[in-house]
Protein backbone atom coordinates (compact mmCIF):
# COMPACT_ATOMS: atom_id res chain seq x y z
CA UNK A 1 0.00 0.00 0.00
CA UNK A 2 2.47 2.44 1.08
CA UNK A 3 4.30 1.69 -2.52
CA UNK A 4 1.43 2.41 -4.14
CA UNK A 5 1.07 5.72 -2.81
CA UNK A 6 4.36 6.79 -3.48
CA UNK A 7 4.35 5.67 -6.76
CA UNK A 8 1.49 7.45 -7.28
CA UNK A 9 3.23 10.58 -5.02
CA UNK A 10 6.14 10.03 -7.66
CA UNK A 11 3.59 10.08 -10.95
CA UNK A 12 2.48 13.40 -10.01
CA UNK A 13 5.55 15.18 -8.77
CA UNK A 14 7.04 13.89 -12.49
CA UNK A 15 3.71 15.32 -14.35
CA UNK A 16 3.69 18.44 -11.88
CA UNK A 17 7.57 18.90 -13.13
CA UNK A 18 6.37 18.40 -16.93
CA UNK A 19 4.14 21.10 -16.75
CA UNK A 20 5.59 23.15 -15.15
CA UNK A 21 8.65 23.14 -17.69
CA UNK A 22 6.02 23.43 -20.38
CA UNK A 23 4.28 26.49 -19.11
CA UNK A 24 8.01 28.03 -18.79
CA UNK A 25 8.82 27.04 -21.98
CA UNK A 26 5.79 28.61 -23.08
CA UNK A 27 6.16 31.84 -21.29
CA UNK A 28 9.92 32.28 -22.61
CA UNK A 29 8.06 31.51 -26.26
CA UNK A 30 5.94 34.36 -25.87
CA UNK A 31 8.12 36.54 -24.25
CA UNK A 32 10.35 36.18 -27.21
CA UNK A 33 7.48 37.48 -29.40
CA UNK A 34 7.38 40.90 -27.23
CA UNK A 35 11.02 40.99 -27.18
CA UNK A 36 11.05 40.71 -30.96
CA UNK A 37 8.43 43.21 -31.05
CA UNK A 38 9.30 45.41 -28.70
CA UNK A 39 13.36 45.58 -29.23
CA UNK A 40 13.47 45.11 -32.65
CA UNK A 41 10.88 47.85 -34.05
CA UNK A 42 13.06 49.96 -32.27
CA UNK A 43 16.13 48.89 -33.78
CA UNK A 44 14.82 48.57 -37.52
CA UNK A 45 13.48 52.43 -37.10
CA UNK A 46 16.76 53.96 -36.03
CA UNK A 47 18.41 53.13 -39.44
CA UNK A 48 15.66 53.20 -41.59
CA UNK A 49 14.53 56.78 -40.65
CA UNK A 50 17.57 57.53 -41.10
CA UNK A 51 17.93 56.34 -44.88
CA UNK A 52 14.92 58.15 -45.21
CA UNK A 53 16.69 60.88 -44.04
CA UNK A 54 19.07 60.58 -46.34
CA UNK A 55 17.62 60.02 -49.34
CA UNK A 56 15.68 63.34 -48.64
CA UNK A 57 18.35 65.36 -48.15
CA UNK A 58 20.02 64.00 -51.76
CA UNK A 59 16.71 64.87 -53.27
CA UNK A 60 17.12 68.37 -52.29
CA UNK A 61 20.85 69.07 -54.10
CA UNK A 62 20.77 70.56 -57.22
CA UNK A 63 20.01 68.86 -60.68
CA UNK A 64 22.95 67.86 -61.96
CA UNK A 65 25.06 68.24 -59.08
CA UNK A 66 27.04 65.28 -57.85
CA UNK A 67 25.58 63.62 -54.68
CA UNK A 68 27.06 64.06 -51.19
CA UNK A 69 29.76 61.58 -50.83
CA UNK A 70 29.18 62.07 -46.66
CA UNK A 71 25.23 61.06 -47.25
CA UNK A 72 26.39 58.15 -49.63
CA UNK A 73 28.51 56.68 -47.12
CA UNK A 74 25.95 57.58 -44.75
CA UNK A 75 23.37 55.54 -46.36
CA UNK A 76 25.55 52.67 -47.10
CA UNK A 77 26.16 52.08 -42.90
CA UNK A 78 23.11 52.58 -41.91
CA UNK A 79 21.82 49.98 -45.28
CA UNK A 80 24.40 47.68 -44.09
CA UNK A 81 23.19 47.91 -40.35
CA UNK A 82 19.38 47.58 -41.06
CA UNK A 83 20.37 44.40 -43.60
CA UNK A 84 22.59 42.59 -40.91
CA UNK A 85 19.58 43.36 -38.59
CA UNK A 86 17.16 41.95 -40.75
CA UNK A 87 19.90 38.43 -41.29
CA UNK A 88 19.93 38.28 -37.48
CA UNK A 89 16.19 37.99 -37.04
CA UNK A 90 15.84 35.57 -39.16
CA UNK A 91 18.57 33.78 -37.91
CA UNK A 92 17.08 33.86 -34.52
CA UNK A 93 13.58 32.95 -35.36
CA UNK A 94 14.60 30.15 -36.90
CA UNK A 95 15.92 29.17 -33.96
CA UNK A 96 13.38 29.60 -31.60
CA UNK A 97 10.97 27.49 -33.72
CA UNK A 98 13.41 24.43 -34.67
CA UNK A 99 13.68 25.59 -38.21
CA UNK A 100 17.82 25.73 -38.80
CA UNK A 101 19.14 23.20 -40.55
CA UNK A 102 23.16 21.88 -40.61
CA UNK A 103 24.91 20.04 -43.20
CA UNK A 104 27.52 18.88 -41.03
CA UNK A 105 30.95 17.74 -42.59
CA UNK A 106 34.90 17.29 -41.83
CA UNK A 107 36.25 20.54 -41.25
CA UNK A 108 39.69 22.14 -40.26
CA UNK A 109 39.47 24.31 -37.40
CA UNK A 110 42.61 25.63 -38.08
CA UNK A 111 41.91 26.53 -41.29
CA UNK A 112 38.56 28.15 -40.90
CA UNK A 113 40.37 30.39 -37.59
CA UNK A 114 42.84 31.96 -40.21
CA UNK A 115 40.37 32.35 -42.59
CA UNK A 116 38.63 34.57 -40.25
CA UNK A 117 41.49 36.02 -38.36
CA UNK A 118 42.07 37.42 -41.81
CA UNK A 119 39.12 39.13 -42.23
CA UNK A 120 39.31 40.84 -38.64
CA UNK A 121 42.76 42.03 -38.41
CA UNK A 122 42.10 45.24 -39.84
CA UNK A 123 39.41 45.85 -37.84
CA UNK A 124 41.08 45.08 -34.92
CA UNK A 125 44.17 47.20 -35.42
CA UNK A 126 41.77 50.09 -36.13
CA UNK A 127 40.27 49.92 -32.45
CA UNK A 128 43.85 49.22 -31.38
CA UNK A 129 43.35 45.65 -30.32
CA UNK A 130 46.04 43.38 -30.37
CA UNK A 131 44.89 40.01 -30.86
CA UNK A 132 47.53 36.96 -29.25
CA UNK A 133 46.83 33.74 -31.36
CA UNK A 134 47.92 30.54 -30.05
CA UNK A 135 47.29 27.23 -32.13
CA UNK A 136 48.49 24.09 -31.99
CA UNK A 137 50.57 22.83 -35.15
CA UNK A 138 48.19 19.63 -35.45
CA UNK A 139 45.24 19.74 -38.02
CA UNK A 140 42.08 19.48 -35.22
CA UNK A 141 39.13 18.62 -37.23
CA UNK A 142 35.25 18.44 -36.04
CA UNK A 143 32.54 17.58 -37.98
CA UNK A 144 30.65 21.23 -38.84
CA UNK A 145 28.64 22.85 -41.23
CA UNK A 146 31.35 25.63 -42.09
CA UNK A 147 28.84 28.53 -43.21
CA UNK A 148 27.32 28.55 -39.21
CA UNK A 149 31.01 27.89 -38.08
CA UNK A 150 32.00 31.08 -39.52
CA UNK A 151 28.92 32.48 -38.66
CA UNK A 152 29.58 31.93 -35.04
CA UNK A 153 33.42 33.25 -35.16
CA UNK A 154 32.04 36.06 -37.12
CA UNK A 155 29.72 37.07 -33.99
CA UNK A 156 32.31 36.92 -31.67
CA UNK A 157 35.32 38.69 -33.20
CA UNK A 158 32.41 41.90 -34.29
CA UNK A 159 31.71 41.44 -29.84
CA UNK A 160 35.45 41.88 -29.46
CA UNK A 161 36.14 44.51 -32.20
CA UNK A 162 32.79 46.67 -30.74
CA UNK A 163 33.44 46.46 -27.02
CA UNK A 164 36.77 45.86 -26.37
CA UNK A 165 38.98 48.43 -24.25
CA UNK A 166 41.29 50.14 -26.97
CA UNK A 167 44.78 49.71 -26.28
CA UNK A 168 44.80 45.99 -25.08
CA UNK A 169 44.81 42.67 -25.91
CA UNK A 170 42.15 40.17 -27.21
CA UNK A 171 43.46 36.41 -27.14
CA UNK A 172 42.60 33.50 -29.37
CA UNK A 173 43.15 29.80 -28.32
CA UNK A 174 42.96 26.70 -29.99
CA UNK A 175 43.68 23.17 -28.04
CA UNK A 176 42.98 19.75 -29.59
CA UNK A 177 42.77 17.07 -27.05
CA UNK A 178 41.76 13.61 -27.74
CA UNK A 179 38.21 13.51 -27.79
CA UNK A 180 37.24 17.36 -27.71
CA UNK A 181 38.12 20.63 -29.83
CA UNK A 182 38.54 23.63 -27.63
CA UNK A 183 38.36 27.39 -28.93
CA UNK A 184 38.78 30.58 -26.50
CA UNK A 185 38.26 34.00 -26.79
CA UNK A 186 39.42 36.78 -24.59
CA UNK A 187 39.11 40.70 -24.23
CA UNK A 188 38.81 43.62 -21.95
CA UNK A 189 35.51 45.42 -22.23
CA UNK A 190 35.48 48.74 -22.22
CA UNK A 191 32.91 48.47 -19.43
CA UNK A 192 32.38 46.47 -16.56
CA UNK A 193 30.09 43.60 -17.39
CA UNK A 194 26.71 44.39 -14.88
CA UNK A 195 25.53 41.00 -16.31
CA UNK A 196 25.64 37.31 -15.61
CA UNK A 197 26.88 34.70 -18.44
CA UNK A 198 23.00 33.36 -18.61
CA UNK A 199 21.46 36.68 -18.72
CA UNK A 200 23.95 37.68 -21.84
CA UNK A 201 23.19 34.62 -23.55
CA UNK A 202 19.52 35.65 -23.49
CA UNK A 203 18.16 37.44 -26.95
CA UNK A 204 18.52 41.18 -27.27
CA UNK A 205 20.85 41.14 -24.25
CA UNK A 206 23.09 43.84 -24.23
CA UNK A 207 26.12 43.33 -21.25
CA UNK A 208 26.69 47.16 -20.28
CA UNK A 209 25.89 50.77 -21.24
CA UNK A 210 27.49 50.66 -24.29
CA UNK A 211 26.31 48.36 -25.71
CA UNK A 212 22.71 50.22 -25.67
CA UNK A 213 23.50 52.43 -28.83
CA UNK A 214 25.08 49.52 -31.22
CA UNK A 215 23.85 46.04 -31.81
CA UNK A 216 20.95 44.47 -31.47
CA UNK A 217 21.50 41.87 -28.53
CA UNK A 218 21.26 39.08 -30.68
CA UNK A 219 24.79 37.78 -31.35
CA UNK A 220 25.87 35.73 -28.90
CA UNK A 221 22.50 33.92 -28.59
CA UNK A 222 22.69 33.00 -32.41
CA UNK A 223 26.25 31.68 -31.66
CA UNK A 224 24.90 29.60 -29.08
CA UNK A 225 22.29 28.07 -31.46
CA UNK A 226 24.59 27.57 -34.00
CA UNK A 227 27.03 25.85 -31.81
CA UNK A 228 24.68 23.41 -30.12
CA UNK A 229 23.14 22.66 -33.46
CA UNK A 230 26.62 21.33 -34.63
CA UNK A 231 26.57 19.30 -31.22
CA UNK A 232 28.74 21.93 -29.63
CA UNK A 233 28.93 23.89 -26.44
CA UNK A 234 29.41 27.52 -25.87
CA UNK A 235 30.29 28.47 -22.26
CA UNK A 236 31.00 32.34 -21.20
CA UNK A 237 33.04 33.96 -18.40
CA UNK A 238 32.07 37.51 -17.26
CA UNK A 239 34.72 38.77 -14.86
CA UNK A 240 34.65 42.06 -13.84
CA UNK A 241 35.65 43.68 -17.37
CA UNK A 242 36.96 40.25 -18.79
CA UNK A 243 34.69 38.52 -21.51
CA UNK A 244 35.68 34.94 -22.00
CA UNK A 245 34.17 32.66 -24.85
CA UNK A 246 34.41 29.08 -24.94
CA UNK A 247 33.21 26.96 -27.88
CA UNK A 248 33.69 23.00 -27.14
CA UNK A 249 33.12 20.56 -29.98
CA UNK A 250 33.53 16.67 -30.48
CA UNK A 251 36.95 16.32 -32.52
CA UNK A 252 37.45 13.79 -35.01
CA UNK A 253 40.85 12.34 -36.14
CA UNK A 254 40.01 12.29 -39.93
CA UNK A 255 42.27 14.85 -41.54
CA UNK A 256 40.50 17.12 -44.16
CA UNK A 257 41.95 16.89 -47.53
Amino acid sequence: MLFDFKKIGDNINSAGIGMEKAVQDRMKSERFKTELISNVSHDIKTPLTSIISYVELLKQQPDGSTPDPEYLDALERQSVKLKKLLEDLIEASKAQTGNLKANLESCNLNMVLHQVIGEYEEKLAAQQIELKIRMTDEPVNIMADTQHLQRVLDNLFTNIAKYSQPGTRAYLNLNGGTDEAVIELKNTSREPLNMTSDELLERFARGDSSRGSEGNGLGLSIAQSLTELMNGKLRLVVDGDLFKVILLFPRINEQVM
